[in-house]
């Protein structure tokens, strides 16, 4: 196996979020350790009610453990806080993520990129529901960066350490991590490079629940617009109800000769969300100029 300059062992630090998955490290550590024999690997124990602590420590692996469940952002960020390595690779531990595909993002970062992705073909969604979801973010994202982003989701990721511990103060807590930490670095003008990976079938049961997540779905998509551009996506909704208020005057005013309330209503909410984007717009540059400080 060839080595890059980013596969040196004082430099890679392999992160792995985890939360009862005892089963999964078992098979995914014995081969990462194997593969990278010098690397730091982390397992980041998110308040675990398994042996996940017992068997990561058994394979080798430094364990962080969290006193209680804080999500798996939290688990993402206390592993890219516990590193040493200036080159983060993060990967699920449930063993659906290849150790052999790190070699391909680590080279993406020796060509110059600043962070690589796993994009997951559509064989390795785990339903269609997911499949579906993931789709609208991509679009979405697509369209907000200008880009195509074949897999906003993807937790499988490589990423220069100080260029990503920027973002961690914008990093939710729960699983829409890899949304925020990908369009954090398009925002910042960093290159981001795709390479495409097959996802294995997890190891035991996923802890992402469809009804409660399904909502949190909706919230993302606003916030991937409000985290990127806030007034790409703001000023269209604000043309929307413009056009919606001049047409119901032209048809009030034609028909019944007068200018009404709906009207005034549709012409008022169309101003109020173009100021509210131009706001957002502001705050978004403001965030951003926080990593430069």
């Amino acid at each position: 196996m060839s080595q890059s300059s980013t596969q040196d062992s004082d430099v890679l630090s392999v992160i792995l979020p985890a939360k009862n998955e005892a089963n999964g490290l078992r098979q995914v550590l014995p081969l990462l350790r194997e593969r990278y024999p010098h690397a730091e690997i982390i397992v980041v124990d998110d308040g675990s009610t398994d042996d996940t602590g017992a068997v990561a420590q058994g394979c080798g692996a430094r364990v962080v453990k969290h006193p209680y469940s804080m999500g798996n952002g939290a688990a993402i960020k206390t592993g890219a806080r516990a590193a040493h390595g200036s080159t983060l690779v993060f990967m699920d531990a449930d063993n659906q993520h290849d150790p052999t595909d790190i070699e391909q993002l680590l080279e993406q970062l020796d060509n110059g990129y600043a962070m690589a992705i796993g994009a997951r073909d559509g064989n390795s969604q785990a339903n269609v529901g997911r499949w579906t979801a993931n789709t609208i973010y991509n679009i979405l994202a697509s369209w907000m960066v200008g880009r195509r982003i074949p897999d906003l989701t993807s937790g499988f990721r490589a990423a220069h350490a100080d260029k990503f511990r920027e973002f961690l103060f914008l990093l939710p807590n729960g699983f829409s991590y890899p949304t925020t930490i990908t369009m954090s670095f398009f925002r910042a003008g960093y290159p981001v490079a795709y390479i495409p990976i097959r996802a294995q079938r997890r190891v035991g049961r996923s802890h992402i629940r469809p009804l409660r997540d399904g909502i949190r779905f909706f919230l993302v998509i606003f916030k991937i617009g409000t985290l990127y551009s806030p007034l790409k996506m703001f000023l269209p909704i604000s043309l929307a109800f413009f056009l919606t208020a001049l047409g119901y005057y032209i048809f009030t005013f034609l028909t019944m000769g007068r200018f009404t309330n709906m009207s005034g209503l549709l012409f008022s909410t169309s101003v109020l969300i173009f100021l509210i984007g131009l706001v957002s717009e502001q705050i978004t540059n403001l965030l951003y100029s926080r990593r430069d400080d």
